[in-house]
């Protein structure tokens, strides 16, 4: 962190909710795609072609840790650090984490995950964030563009 991170102590808040609904497809099959290594490894990723994983753990379970670092070509680095504290099997998962960038950390988050049957065999999936934005952090949505982005990488991998 550098004298200028420290000259703007404090946190700022945001929240945000996307919500899709996934056709013929069923809670359980949506919610594997966060359940299993192999699920989450296809779809969360950084977009950029450049950006490379350096360390990834997934420990899905109540108590369990999921990380990924990585780096893009220039150099710089990100590091994404959660923590499972609800899982209810093809309905939620409820999970904190702390986003870190070039190791200055950002913030800390609050996600929530539902996945609720839908008319005509579809899933409706509703994802909520509450962050706490660091030491003059300004997030200026991007931490929604981001998941949304996520999001849309989510539903090309569960329609294959």
């Amino acid at each position: 962190m550098t004298a200028a991170d420290l000259a703007t102590p404090g946190i700022s808040h945001g929240s945000f909710t996307i919500e899709r609904v996934f056709p013929h497809m069923t809670p359980a099959r949506v919610s594997e795609a966060f359940s299993t290594p192999e699920g989450k490894a296809a779809w969360f990723v950084a977009p950029d072609s450049g950006w490379e994983p350096i360390e990834r753990i997934f420990d899905f379970r109540v108590g369990g840790r999921e990380r990924l670092r990585g780096r893009w070509a220039s150099g710089e680095e990100t590091d994404f650090d959660a923590r499972f504290f609800d899982i209810v099997p093809g309905r939620r998962i409820v999970y904190t984490y702390d986003m870190w960038h070039n190791g200055r950390k950002l913030s800390v988050s609050l996600a929530t995950f539902e996945f609720m049957s839908a008319p005509d065999g579809a899933t409706r999936f509703v994802m909520t964030e509450h962050g706490a934005f660091l030491d003059g952090y300004d997030d200026a949505g991007s931490r929604k563009r981001g998941s949304i982005g996520l999001v849309d990488q989510l539903e090309r991998y569960l329609i294959g």
